[in-house]
């Protein structure tokens, strides 16, 4: 068996170093611990992480339901080191596919965030209702908006 020269394996290893922290899913927890929700949340992942300025940022939630959802809504609000700075609301249907099947489902949701927008942490609480306004999941997670507008400004 060939083992690989070191000369290759260290730059390797630099390059995985240096970018690793960009691959890393986000921590996920729900709101409330003692509830059983519909959808359960398997992760977030966050691209760019973290977030340039003025540049699109995608959040891509994976979930999985026991029963079909024909429609909905997303509720979000976004914190700033604790302090609420911002809500929306969505259609769930603008944000995955529709009919959601049983199964696994991915939420996806890309935003643009205004250059004046303050770096540091955020967290993000999110609510789906059904059709009916049945809530189906509330999850909250933090995310980082960099210090400069983005890479390309540096």
């Amino acid at each position: 068996m060939e083992t690989i020269p070191a000369k290759i394996l260290v730059p390797l290893c630099l390059v995985f170093c240096l970018f690793s922290p960009l691959f890393h899913a986000t921590d996920v927890n729900y709101c409330d611990k003692k509830t059983d929700y519909g959808v359960k949340v398997k992760g977030v992942d966050i691209s760019p992480d973290p977030i340039a300025r003025g540049h699109p940022a995608t959040f891509n939630i994976a979930a999985t339901t026991e029963k079909a959802i024909s429609g909905g809504k997303l509720v979000i609000d976004v914190a700033y080191f604790g302090w609420h700075i911002y809500s929306e609301t969505h259609d769930l249907c603008g944000e995955t596919t529709c009919p959601v099947s049983v199964g696994d489902f991915v939420v996806a949701h890309t935003q643009v965030l205004p250059g004046f927008t303050p770096p540091g942490s955020y967290s993000l609480n999110m609510k789906m209702y059904d059709g009916d306004k049945n809530e189906l999941t509330c999850i909250q997670f933090g995310f980082t908006i960099g210090f400069v507008s983005s890479v390309a400004d540096i």
